[in-house]
């Protein structure tokens, strides 16, 4: 990532894959605003989280003030406003997964990495946080491990599955760039994203 002035400040050039993408979105759209949310997705995807890096990028392309595109980043809890782990655990906390035991995924996740909600592991491996329903209420208690859905847990299975993500390091991330998600744990099935066609 290299660096250069703009009206906004310093602003970071990502990824020329990334650059491309952005390009792509906003001429769907009537006006490039409304392709703030991808763009956000995009600048997180490359630089982490939401930092002040990713919303100059954001506003810079899109020719937004700093302030609506901070607005937009802090109202939805899909971006992250710190750093998180390289495999980042949500536990969804509402009434199905509750009901079904989601209290006892958090505690044990908290007793096995020995850290906070929004707290990363000092290796940089994991971190966590709770979450409002992630849509899968007849699967519950269920964890979204990056952008995978891992359902049915118990602290038990949960574990075993945190083992083998540990062992097998496997790509658990949906790219907004690519529009592609990663390779998951072998031998399991992965979510099938649906991208429909560009019209030329």
């Amino acid at each position: 990532m290299t660096e250069h002035k703009s009206s906004n400040g310093t602003v970071p050039t990502l990824s020329a894959a990334a650059e491309d993408r952005l390009k792509q979105l906003v001429s769907r759209y009537p006006r490039s605003k409304s392709a703030i949310m991808p763009a956000l997705y995009i600048a997180q995807e490359e630089l982490g989280w939401i930092n002040d890096a990713a919303v100059h990028w954001v506003a810079d392309r899109l020719s937004l003030p700093l302030a609506h595109v901070i607005q937009v980043a802090t109202f939805y809890t899909m971006y992250y406003k710190q750093p998180v782990g390289k495999y980042h655990i949500q536990v969804c906390r509402t009434l199905s997964c509750m009901i079904c035991g989601a209290k006892d995924l958090t505690a044990h996740i908290k007793q096995r990495l020995k850290i906070g909600a929004h707290e990363v592991t000092n290796d940089g491996v994991w971190s966590f946080e709770e979450v409002e329903c992630l849509g899968s209420c007849g699967t519950a208690p269920m964890v979204q491990i990056n952008d995978v859905f891992f359902e049915n847990l118990t602290p038990e299975s949960l574990d075993a599955l945190m083992d083998r993500i540990e062992k097998e390091q496997p790509d658990l991330r949906y790219s907004t760039v690519r529009q592609d998600l990663g390779a998951g744990l072998s031998g399991e099935p992965k979510s099938r994203l649906y991208t429909a066609p560009v019209e030329s």
